[in-house]
């Protein structure tokens, strides 16, 4: 190539200019930023408002001069995404004054602002920056690359503090402790550089300097100081904070993590490592703060500067540039100080607030601010008062708390510093720095330095082991300003002359040419295009980073004309026309904003333009080639090769898309050494618009007429031969035309130049081009490509003489090289030239024939692949080696031994990086290999759209395997993985699963949120959320839902149906309806309890409405008339606060409505205070509800405690009880404080008294036991122990409700420990069982031990009890605590002392009530024993009672003396119904049919027994108690269900309202209930020992006598069964429609002591048995895809499941019909198809296809395709084949299998009529056979016959046998005389050369050149054949073929 043209190409098209404003200077014009200030003047807020910047804000923005705008500053960068991909706009960050505008646009898209933020000082600096924020430490404690989240935040520096706001919305603002000069964003968070103001003098020597760089990890971190670990000269590394004031900070990148810095002593630059400080390095810091005292040492120890200072700083022992600064100046310096380690409280405690709480909280109290002492002291804004002359300092007291050091977080280590440079003065700092890659990767850190006009480019690289990075040396490039163009590896320089060139690292490419600009060397008289807008007359300065201007240049920067206003006159004015700008010369005068490819250019009038660098190449192809080409060169010929190709494409009025291919052939082969003038397909090659410089443009001919040239010209045309191997030139019957040799081309052969840059390499490149030829064939959307390429390397492969390549090529491709047949000689010392690299195979390798030879179980070469490039051919390598050679190894590591890496030898480790994203951890549960191969793929990132352009037969393996795995897949496989099987329903869960817990959408299947019309007018009741869809498949034969929420709603008035007898008179009659209505009223106030446990659960509130609590109306109506009748009429008594616990339960009742995963906030709870006091108590009920649920952990402390000093009874017990039901069992310190106020016993025996309401200590006790739940911790033992007999105090104290108060402590002193039993560690002193045991039975009280002696030791003056323990408070308390320590222990011994008495004398001494408790205590203890049926219950009456009682519903009883027959039949009924209860116990939730039965049996004898005559003598009380006990344990057993038989129990006993029914049985009653449909059917009770110590709280067998009554048992922990209740619902939504379905599952139970394993079908949705019992769920078949959930390896994915609402996605499979429209199944396509299998295909009509599929691909496919239209013809056979192969692709459920079907029916089609000009399809064919016949594939079958791709078709053996006669057919047609020329290597005619290489392909005939090497000469019959060609793989089949002709006699011998 010429010089000339080699000038002209080095001129580089710029893209389109466009001008450039920056989009915030608009933005902020209108930004009302100055109004808002006066505005804030004008409110009394002076917090709000800066004292000057208002000021200098007043009047409209007009006035705003030039002085104020040049503060103007702006950032670009590329656009992030909220994913987090990089997306193609600029983002910009735009500073001027008091705001802050960050907006996002490009050229394409208009620029848009996303967010502006105005503070209230000017901002110095808005950065972005993303903030680390470390994951929860318990979760993955261990693992180092455990997920760490990124906070992406915009952080403003202001004088004072800097803000930070994240994209979440999160706002944090911290104090600087210090003047701040500037902030950098670095990988870990932010780097602050604090301002050294020039007046700081040198310390005296006992003060060392304060560190000068400061880090911040995140926004509610302290501020720290940086340390720098210098390495020592004598080997030994010292670790100093950064102090030096002479280091200033000019680059900062994040990846790789350095910092460049200057020293302004020295003149240096200096580059740094920044990463987080070793641990050992901080305690080195904080230990020896004095280490190295001595200057000598100090000079030897610091790599740094110092010892390169000759200044007499460096003398002092202050005066090293890096000073151990440990605190600001202590005398507690020894390293045993204890307080060096610790940081300090405050802010240890706010980081655990920073990460949990809205940040809002506590943000202001920074204490770091105290932290350092500055000699100006006037610097912080926060302290201003505070001035102390530096030796008063020391015995200063204000400093004395504030010593403890700051830990360090982040360290620097020193990399690199630039040699000294001659002239000191001459080296200033660098005002701009970048990192730019050239375009083979190699980095290079580049630094402007202004004053020489020099960029400097320093290479780094990192070091083998990644451990750090290696400088090299640096080279100058004379510039006057840099920006790189990240987008294609490049970087700009603006010259001094004003040139703009391109650089690649430090290789010049070429100048830009700017369409537009005028080139700066011409001179011109208006310089300027005149612009379209008028442009802004505000100047900017060119460098905003630069802060060391003088104040001269400064001036210089101002734009001249400062007074002109209007910008319009500006251009009016003469001043553009100006001749100034000839004398400066200069035209640009600035390059900033480097996004991209994109720049702005500063103009030297003060317009900005944006320009683009162009990209190296836009097609794919070519993108591939370079990409190769650059891996397989040296590098300095790969950068060299890519200039000369960017020039080449980037030459102004370049080509276009198409012809960009031709283009780069003509340039490579020009590099090459080709004359492409000469050559004459690449003469041909058509570009596109003007010819680009490189290639001189041809010779104009000057004749119009033509000439005969044309015509060849046309015939030898790329377009022309396309044409003719077009399928529409057969179509037409067109005759190919013969172009008559052109004369020059074969008269003299043409030589290559040896001299050009890629000659040496060709055989390198045409190998690499091979591969890249090889891997396109992969991919099924570059064929055009492939046809492109193959045509290069056709005539590389012919002028490398490689006979075996042509052969390859030709076979591939047999219509395209028959055409090309010019050669170009490259004689033997060229040769010589040539380097033949190590990997240069002279077989071509064929992705193809490796796969081929793999499926035939051949032995298999490794095959070579470009790392990064043939990604696909490694891809499907490594997955056949998998799954057909079954090598599970084949993935685990990279080394793989199929696959070997080709590299240039330059580089070892390159291309390394790219690879560990490969290294699959195989899960061990993986079963079959199908499953190892699905899981591989996707970790991989392999998706299904890389599956579809997958050719047909090379995806078939993959889709063999992804079938396989459909079948059965895992429940637990990752979201991506069931994508690429095809399981939505798998994929839909893994999805939920993934998101965090609270965006999950809970309720999850739609429930109608509109109201119908009769519920909006009724009030509401609440029990409107309930999930109506998911209850009408569980109850779907009857309306019990409805019933149920008829007996419970308390909103609306009762009917008070009473008759007017004739003689009463009016008054009584309304005294009467009025007692009537208390009566009802006693039922209404129990229902709430019952209504929370149905409605449990069920609610997503709104944050921004109030929680609709309903209101309890105890108002009724009387009939006829439907008068209101009322309690507040004063004519009967009313008892006081009667309503209050009712209305208590209420607001219980609505809080429990709302869901765990709802987000609700501590805001959202204070916002639902209710205004009106008589609320209150709803209130304190709602408060405990969200307690229960666990929300109650996010109300700051700082509310509890506002609630708590109210002082408001119900608030109090609400709150504790709530605040310790949500930290149950964690011995949280703050709650147990919080509880301990309220219970004196845990108070000091000397703190005051407080005035504690009874009731809030009972809370307090339960409280307490909750918080310690199964913890046994010793002393609350201990007090609760003591507690439970607490005798009455001298005063009125602890007199009434004692029961209540010694109960609670029982059950609190059973919850610390719960079931423990007789191993309860270091309590064996305390005695406990003995002590619980008199506490039960009675006797001498003990001395009182403890603290509290001196309280107890007067007695009490209202109770008189002696010295004895009083059994009737105590026995209650202590038999329930024995029963939940020895809770399932199965300790005889205990439960002996339970049993109930057996003589009739003992019997006289237990109250009857007792003996329930102590029953059920015996019965829980004794778990294992208990049986569900009645021998069971009865075993438990003693000797004594059995031989008495006859039953209990006798008509008479037997009369005796000496047996007190009412004490029999009272403890009769108690014990029976304690057993039943602790049947309910041991069976709850459990739908256990014996038991419900045995229980049901129970309780219709003690109906009966009620209403017998006997009832008087047992007592009706005691009956209805006992009955009530029964029931709740008939709905604790069938808790969830609904049960219909326990729903008509529960609704006969809600109609009793008179006589003996108080307001306790009532409750018992409606929470019976409520168990019965708890939480709406979704929940069920547990039965862990946590839960039935909450069900014991709850269920309590002694119930109120009236609703104030809280004597013997405290109502609120009626509430805590929530503790108990757990989802166990599992509800089946099928995928496509998102609707509830019915499915069948079957449930695998693990085997225990009274059962084997065994398994239970369930229609779902239903309630699962407890998960421990089970080992697996499998939804089974037919109906829906199976899906199995093994529960052997862990419950977690279920109960993840089931806690998000049960919800189990699944798929109906094809033709089926879901359980809702077809319940028995025989409505079914498949059920029909059966009866006519015969014509199956032809009775499947494609209407039916919507039943099968849900995909609207196939609905389409079927309407076009399938649908027979009138006039048929020849058309009916291939819809008839449509839709056979539609049928079975629906029938198999493989439609994708369908688009497989049909490539091979047209291939086949195509070849029978002898159209294949690509041989590409037949390739496919081949495998797919070969596929089938496999080994691994027929071992599988026999495995599993019924299942795998095209099973039980005819399609694939009627292809086969297609191809095979259409082949035998050609070869007897002539065919085997072709066939013979081209085995005995002549050229076979043309017409038969797309057939013959069909036939070779099909065959697998070996070349000509094998078949030479094997030496068949001297055959002379089969069986020689036979063997010898064994050796080349020929099958059997291709030999009976070919050995007619290779034999020697012609006659065909086809089978």
């Amino acid at each position: 190539m010429s010089d000339h043209c080699d000038e002209r190409a080095t001129m580089i098209a710029a893209g389109d200019l466009q001008e450039f404003a920056p989009r915030g200077r608009e933005q902020s014009r209108r930004h009302p930023s100055a109004l808002s200030l006066q505005l804030r003047r004008l409110q009394p807020a002076p917090e709000l408002c800066s004292s000057d910047g208002a000021a200098g804000l007043v009047g409209s923005l007009r006035e705003v001069t030039i002085h104020d705008r040049h503060r103007e500053s702006w950032q670009l960068r590329k656009g992030i995404s909220d994913v987090g991909e990089e997306v193609d706009y600029d983002e910009e960050l735009y500073v001027a004054s008091n705001v802050v505008i960050w907006s996002k646009g490009s050229r394409s898209q208009a620029s848009a602002v996303y967010k502006a933020f105005t503070v209230d000082s000017p901002v110095l600096q808005a950065l972005w920056c993303d903030f680390i924020i470390p994951q929860e430490k318990s979760e993955k404690a261990d693992v180092p690359g455990s997920e760490e989240t990124l906070e992406k935040c915009i952080c403003i520096l202001q004088n004072s503090c800097i803000n930070v706001h994240s994209m979440e919305g999160k706002d944090y603002i911290a104090a600087l402790p210090f003047q701040v000069a500037s902030v950098w964003p670095s990988k870990y968070g932010l780097l602050f550089e604090r301002s050294s103001s020039s007046h700081e003098v040198p310390p005296s020597p006992p003060r060392e300097p304060l560190p000068t760089l400061f880090s911040m990890l995140h926004p509610l971190d302290e501020i720290a100081p940086l340390v720098c670990k210098s390495g020592g000269v004598f080997g030994s590394s010292r670790v100093q904070y950064v102090a030096d004031h002479t280091l200033r900070i000019v680059f900062l990148s994040a990846d790789p993590s350095i910092v460049m810095t200057y020293d302004t002593v020295q003149s240096l630059h200096t580059v740094w490592a920044l990463r987080r400080v070793k641990p050992e390095e901080q305690s080195l810091v904080l230990k020896f703060p004095d280490q190295g005292g001595t200057p000598q040492h100090m000079a030897t120890s610091s790599s740094l500067t110092a010892h390169l200072r000759s200044l007499s700083k460096g003398d002092s022992p202050g005066g090293s540039p890096f000073q151990n600064y440990s605190s600001i100046h202590s005398q507690s310096r020894s390293s045993s100080s204890p307080n060096l380690q610790s940081r300090s409280p405050t802010i240890s405690n706010m980081a655990a607030l920073s990460r949990s709480h809205s940040p809002a909280l506590g943000v202001h109290s920074f204490s770091g601010v105290h932290r350092f002492n500055f000699s100006s002291s006037a610097q912080s804004p926060r302290r201003p008062s505070v001035t102390h002359s530096p030796n008063s300092i020391a015995n200063d007291s204000f400093l004395v708390p504030e010593t403890e050091p700051i830990v360090p977080e982040l360290c620097i280590d020193h990399l690199w510093t630039e040699t000294v440079p001659s002239m000191r003065e001459k080296n200033s700092q660098a005002s701009k720095v970048f990192i730019s890659t050239d375009l083979c990767g190699q980095k290079f850190l580049c630094f402007l330095v202004e004053s020489q006009l020099q960029l400097r480019c320093v290479k780094f690289q990192e070091s083998n082991d990644k451990s750090q990075l290696i400088f090299g040396s640096v080279t100058n490039i004379p510039a006057k300003d840099a920006a790189p163009v990240e987008g294609i590896d490049t970087l700009l320089v603006l010259e001094g002359s004003g040139n703009l060139v391109l650089y690649s690292g430090v290789v010049r490419v070429g100048k830009v040419f700017i369409p537009g600009l005028p080139a700066p060397s011409l001179t011109m008289s208006n310089p300027m295009p005149r612009p379209s807008t008028p442009l802004d007359s505000v100047s900017t300065p060119s460098k905003p980073l630069n802060k060391h201007l003088g104040p001269l240049e400064e001036s210089v920067l101002l734009s001249p004309v400062p007074e002109l206003r209007d910008s319009s006159k500006l251009h009016d004015s003469p001043y553009v026309e100006d001749c100034t700008f000839q004398q400066l010369g200069t035209f640009i005068q600035a390059l900033r904003d480097p996004v991209h490819n994109r720049v702005t250019l500063e103009l030297s009038n003060n317009t900005m333009v944006r320009i683009s660098i162009p990209e190296i190449a836009t097609s794919e192809l070519v993108k591939r080639c370079l990409q190769g080409l650059k891996a397989i060169l040296p590098r300095e010929t790969a950068v060299q090769m890519l200039v000369k190709w960017y020039n080449a494409y980037n030459a102004p009025g370049g080509p276009s898309y198409h012809s960009e291919w031709n283009l780069f052939v003509t340039c490579l082969m020009n590099m090459m050494g080709y004359n492409t003038e000469r050559l004459c397909w690449t003469r041909n090659l058509d570009f596109e618009g003007s010819l680009s410089p490189v290639i001189a443009p041809k010779k104009a001919r000057p004749s119009e007429t033509g000439s005969d040239e044309d015509w060849e010209y046309l015939l030898s045309s790329d377009y022309h031969r396309n044409f003719e191997s077009h399928p529409i030139a057969k179509a037409l019957r067109l005759d190919p035309l013969e172009v008559s040799a052109s004369r020059d081309d074969f008269s003299q052969s043409l030589s290559l130049d040896s001299s050009t840059l890629l000659f040496s390499h060709i055989p390198a490149i045409f190998f690499v081009l091979h591969l890249i030829y090889e891997e396109l064939k992969l991919n099924s959307l570059m064929g055009e490509g492939l046809r492109s390429l193959v045509v290069l390397l056709v005539q590389l492969a012919r002028d490398l003489k490689l006979e075996a390549y042509m052969d390859y090529y030709y076979r591939d491709y047999p219509a395209l090289v028959k055409t090309s047949r010019q050669t170009c000689i490259i004689d033997q010392v060229q040769t010589g030239f040539m380097l033949h690299p190590s990997f240069f195979s002279a077989e071509p390798p064929s992705i193809f024939q490796w796969l081929s030879s793999c499926l035939k179980g051949e032995g298999v070469q490794p095959y070579p692949y470009l790392p990064g490039i043939c990604e696909r051919s490694k891809l499907v390598v490594l997955s056949v080696a998998l799954y057909i050679l079954g090598d599970e190894n084949a993935v685990l590591n990279e080394a793989s031994h199929y696959l070997y890496k080709i590299t240039s030898g330059q580089r070892k480790q390159q291309m390394e990086q790219d690879d560990n994203r490969c290294n699959f951890k195989s899960s061990n549960s993986v079963s079959s290999l199908a499953e190892k191969l699905v899981l591989w793929m996707t970790s991989v990132g392999f998706t299904l759209r890389d599956l579809e352009s997958l050719p047909f037969g090379v995806a078939l393996p993959i889709r063999d395997a992804i079938y396989q795995c459909r079948e059965q897949p895992s429940s637990d496989w990752p979201e991506a993985v069931c994508l690429l099987i095809g399981r939505q329903d798998l994929s839909k869960q893994a999805w939920e699963g993934s998101l965090q817990k609270g965006k999950s959408s809970v309720g999850t299947v739609p429930s109608s949120d509109i109201p119908s019309a009769a519920e909006s007018e009724e009030d509401e009741d609440g029990m409107n959320d309930m999930n109506e869809e998911v209850m009408s498949l569980i109850w779907s034969e009857d309306l019990r839902v409805q019933e149920v929420r008829r007996l419970l709603q308390s909103a609306r008035p009762v009917r008070v149906n009473v008759v007017q007898m004739p003689e009463a008179s009016d008054h009584e009659y309304i005294e009467e309806k009025e007692n009537r209505l208390l009566q009802l009223c006693q039922r209404t106030m129990a229902l709430p309890v019952g209504r929370g446990m149905f409605t449990l659960f069920s609610y997503h509130p709104v944050p921004t409405e109030q929680l609709p609590i309903p209101k309890l109306n105890l108002t009724g109506r009387a009939p006829p008339r439907n008068t209101t009748v009322d309690l507040n009429s004063g004519n009967i008594d009313v008892p006081p606060n009667m309503a209050c616990w009712a209305s208590f339960h209420n607001g219980v009742a609505a809080g429990l409505k709302i869901a765990p995963a709802s987000q609700i906030d501590s805001a959202w709870i204070v916002y639902n205070k209710p205004k009106i006091a008589e609320l209150a108590n709803e209130y304190a009920g709602f408060l405990m509800a969200l307690g229960l649920s666990g929300h109650l952990t996010k109300l700051a402390t700082l509310n509890i405690h506002d609630y708590l000093t109210k002082g408001h009874e119900m608030t109090s017990i609400g709150l504790l009880l709530g605040v310790s039901a949500a930290k149950l069992g964690t011995m949280d310190m703050s709650i147990t404080r919080l509880l301990s106020i309220h219970i004196p016993a845990l108070l000091p025996p000397t703190s005051t008294e407080l005035d504690v309401p009874h009731n809030v200590q009972v809370a307090a006790v339960v409280g307490i036991g909750l918080v310690y739940q199964g913890t046994a911790h010793r002393h609350t033992a201990e007090v609760l122990l003591a507690e439970i007999g607490r005798p009455p105090g001298p005063e009125m104290e602890y007199c009434t409700d004692r029961e209540s108060y010694s109960l609670a402590s029982g059950l609190a002193l059973g919850m610390v420990c719960l079931g423990h039993g007789s191993n309860l560690i270091g309590m064996s002193d305390l005695n406990v069982p003995e002590q619980l045991y008199q506490y039960m039975v009675g006797g001498h009280r003990r001395f009182q031990a403890g603290m509290h002696r001196e309280k107890h030791k007067s007695p009490s003056y209202q109770i008189k009890e002696g010295d004895t323990i009083n059994v009737d408070v105590t026995c209650p308390g202590a038999t329930l605590a024995l029963a939940m320590i020895y809770l399932k222990t199965n300790n005889r011994s205990i439960a002996d002392w339970l049993k109930a008495p057996d003589t009739m004398y003992l019997l006289d001494f237990v109250k009857p009530e007792f003996l329930l408790l102590r029953t059920l205590a015996r019965c829980l203890i004794l778990w294992d024993d208990i049986l569900p049926n009645s021998k069971w219950v009865n075993s438990n009456v003693p000797q004594i009672i059995r031989e008495n009682i006859i039953s209990l519903h006798a008509t008479e009883l037997p009369s005796s003396e000496d047996l007190s027959l009412e004490t029999l039949a009272q403890a009769h009924v108690y014990i029976i119904a304690g057993a039943c209860l602790a049947l309910g116990f041991r069976f709850a939730g459990s739908e256990n049919l014996a038991a419900f039965q045995c229980l049901y049996k129970y309780a219709t004898d003690f109906l009966k027994c009620l209403s017998a005559p006997t009832a008087s003598i047992t007592g009706h009380y005691n009956l209805e108690t006992c009955l009530s006990v029964l029931l709740l344990s008939l709905a604790m057993v069938m808790a969830g269900s609904g049960n219909l038989k326990v729903l008509q129990l529960c609704r006969f006993m809600h109609k009793k309202t008179g006589g003996e029914m108080n307001y306790g049985f009532h409750l018992a009653h409606h929470m019976a209930l409520g168990l019965l449909f708890l939480g709406g059917g979704r929940y069920s009770l547990s039965t862990s020992n946590s839960s039935i110590a909450a069900l014991l709280c709850a269920l309590y067998p002694h119930f109120p006598v009236h609703s104030t009554d809280n004597r013997y048992h405290l109502q609120a922990l009626r509430h805590l069964y929530v503790l108990a209740a757990e989802p166990r619902l599992l509800t089946p939504v099928d995928v496509d429609t998102n609707s509830p379905c019915y499915a069948l599952i079957e449930v695998t139970y693990k085997g225990t002591q009274w059962y084997g394993e065994a398994t239970e079908e369930l229609m779902a949705p239903t309630l699962l048995p407890e998960l421990h019992l089970l080992k697996q769920i499998r939804v089974k078949g037919p109906r829906y895809w199976e899906l199995l959930i093994d529960l052997s390896k862990g419950t977690t994915h279920l109960q993840s499941i089931l806690s998000k609402g049960g919800i189990l996605y699944v798929k109906l499979r094809a033709g089926q019909l879901s359980y809702k429209e077809d319940p028995m199944g025989w409505r079914s396509l498949l059920a029909q198809t059966v009866t006519h299998r015969s014509s199956e295909a032809r009775a499947f009509k494609p209407e039916a296809i919507s039943a099968f599929t849900s995909d609207p691909a196939l609905f389409s496919f079927a309407d076009y395709f399938c649908k027979p239209t009138m006039d048929m013809g020849q058309k009916q056979e291939i819809l008839d084949l449509f839709s056979s192969i539609l049928y079975e692709c629906v029938t198999q459920e493989n439609p994708e299998m369908l688009p497989t079907y049909i490539a091979i029916d047209q291939a086949v089609r195509r070849l029978e009529r002898r159209e294949m000009s690509e041989t590409f399809e037949l390739w496919q064919m081949k495998l797919v056979l070969e596929f089938f016949s496999s080994r691994s594939h027929r071992e599988r079958m026999s495995r599993n016959p019924t299942r795998g791709l095209f099973m039980n078709s005819e399609f694939l053996p009627v292809m086969k046998c297609t191809i095979d006669n259409t082949l035998d057919q050609w070869l007897q047609a002539g065919g085997d005389v072709s066939l013979h020329s081209y085995l005995s290597g002549q050229a076979p005619e043309e017409s038969q050369l797309s057939m013959l290489a069909c036939f070779l392909i099909y065959h697998s005939v070996p070349t000509p050149g094998q078949l030479a090497a094997g030496g068949l000469e001297g055959s002379r019959n089969f069986s020689e054949l036979l063997l010898k060609l064994r050796r080349l793989h020929v099958p059997v089949r291709a030999l009976l073929r070919l050995a007619p002709l290779l034999l020697g006699n012609p006659q065909a011998m086809v089978l």
